[in-house]
């Protein structure tokens, strides 16, 4: 189950009103911060960029492949464990827009991860420790420590010798 923040809206659909709950500004500055870093060449820039820049929590040697893509409303609700890899046009999303509310959660990649390419992230979730997620995937439940996971929708293998 997904940890979700939910808010209701009213008669019309809440992205019409985005700017109601998040600023024009905000979404603005990360919008730059985000495609300078999916285009940066150097890691330690894109670790500049995002801490500083956008508030997200990244554990030394985190490796955000190219054009990796963070959350554009919420970044400041991604942590990412130490020695993790996000794979080539990987998604983190930690908002969503639905018909009558919007939701969002933090996401909680651990350390030792990989996150394979093209993997889309939904907000809420957890991704344990020494965990795989396989190219393609839709990460829409928490994995497990130790774990593989894989498609859509999500199969997850312990990885465990026992």
């Amino acid at each position: 189950m997904r940890k979700l923040e939910k808010f209701k809206a009213g008669a019309i659909n809440p992205l019409w009103h985005l700017y109601r709950t998040v600023s024009r500004i905000k979404v603005a500055k990360n919008f730059i911060i985000i495609e300078l870093g999916r285009f940066c060449p150097s890691t330690r820039w894109k670790h500049v960029l995002y801490r500083k820049g956008l508030g997200m929590k990244l554990g030394e040697n985190v490796s955000l492949a190219y054009k990796a893509m963070p959350d554009l409303m919420h970044p400041e609700r991604i942590h990412i464990g130490k020695n993790s890899i996000i794979g080539y046009n990987t998604v983190i999303l930690t908002h969503e827009y639905l018909v009558d509310e919007y939701r969002l959660g933090n996401v909680y990649i651990g350390h030792d991860t990989m996150v394979g390419a093209n993997v889309t992230i939904l907000p809420g979730v957890s991704i344990g420790n020494h965990a795989v997620i396989g190219a393609g995937s839709v990460v829409s439940k928490d994995v497990p420590d130790h774990s593989a996971a894989y498609g859509n929708p999500l199969i997850i293998r312990s990885m465990d010798n026992d």
